[in-house]
């Protein structure tokens, strides 16, 4: 399972056009699940997000976990990319919907993220927060 977090003022999820999710404060998630991905993947994952300390503290210093603050997850299938030979990324790594949309279902439940739509074309916007981006693999 690979996850791009990225920490933001603000995000929000459209499909045609239209508005799904949104959230302030917190950190928008781009999840891939691979085909060797399994729950406890899932769960492990979210347990890292929840714990990493990437939010400044009192002091200005990044010390503070998640907490309160809000995650908007979106699938991403892509990040299980493999681009290593050619110039055509091969997504044979990329876990097949029916696979992949319970694992990522779970890994949003456990966090309380709001959701794009699994497997829809979405356009994302975001307003950085630092910026802080990191790319966790489970």
């Amino acid at each position: 399972m690979r996850a791009l977090l990225q920490r933001v003022s603000r995000a929000a999820v459209r499909c045609n056009g239209q508005e799904v999710a949104s959230i302030g404060a917190g950190l928008l998630v781009f999840l891939g699940v691979s085909v060797t991905d399994g729950e406890e993947n899932a769960r492990a994952l979210a347990r890292k997000v929840a714990a990493l300390r990437i939010f400044p503290d009192e002091r200005g210093r990044l010390n503070d976990p998640l907490g309160e603050r809000e995650v908007l997850c979106v699938s991403q299938f892509t990040l299980c990319a493999d681009t290593r030979r050619g110039n055509r990324p091969s997504f044979t790594e990329a876990a097949p919907a029916e696979r992949a949309r319970p694992l990522y279902e779970l890994f949003c439940s456990l966090l309380g993220a709001k959701r794009g739509r699994f497997g829809e074309t979405m356009e994302v916007e975001l307003v950085n927060d630092g910026p802080v981006t990191l790319l966790l693999e489970q």
